[in-house]
């Protein structure tokens, strides 16, 4: 079962997960950033089982991976399925989403929208 998990690990970039939430933090908005988040610290904590890490990185493949239902590029509606598949993942393991997941997440999720802000203002 845990190379099933590996297997996962390597078909989701954690690189492109990490740009595309700095490149589209605030165009993707703050609830589509934060369970993001809390689904890819939930995976990375040691505590959490791998099928509840196999949802979490499958929806975290289909937020990074640009082709999907509604593209990302289309106006208002482009995160909608993301959002989605984001939150049906979020529900699936939500017994393993901590306090402690969820504050981290939500501090980060402040942070990257303070960098966009600023690098915006700046452009």
């Amino acid at each position: 079962m845990a190379t099933q998990a590996q297997g996962i690990d390597t078909d989701y970039s954690e690189s492109g997960f990490r740009e595309k939430l700095q490149r589209y933090a605030r165009v993707a908005g703050s609830q589509v950033i934060e369970r993001a988040l809390q689904l890819y610290y939930a995976a990375k904590s040691p505590e959490t089982p791998v099928w509840a890490r196999t949802v979490a990185y499958g929806a975290l493949a289909y937020f990074v991976l640009p082709t999907d239902s509604i593209p990302d590029i289309v106006p208002l509606a482009g995160y909608t399925d993301d959002l989605g598949v984001l939150a049906l993942a979020l529900g699936t393991i939500a017994t393993r989403i901590t306090p402690e997941i969820k504050a981290r997440a939500h501090e980060r999720m402040l942070s990257l929208l303070r960098l966009t802000r600023i690098s915006g203002a700046s452009s």
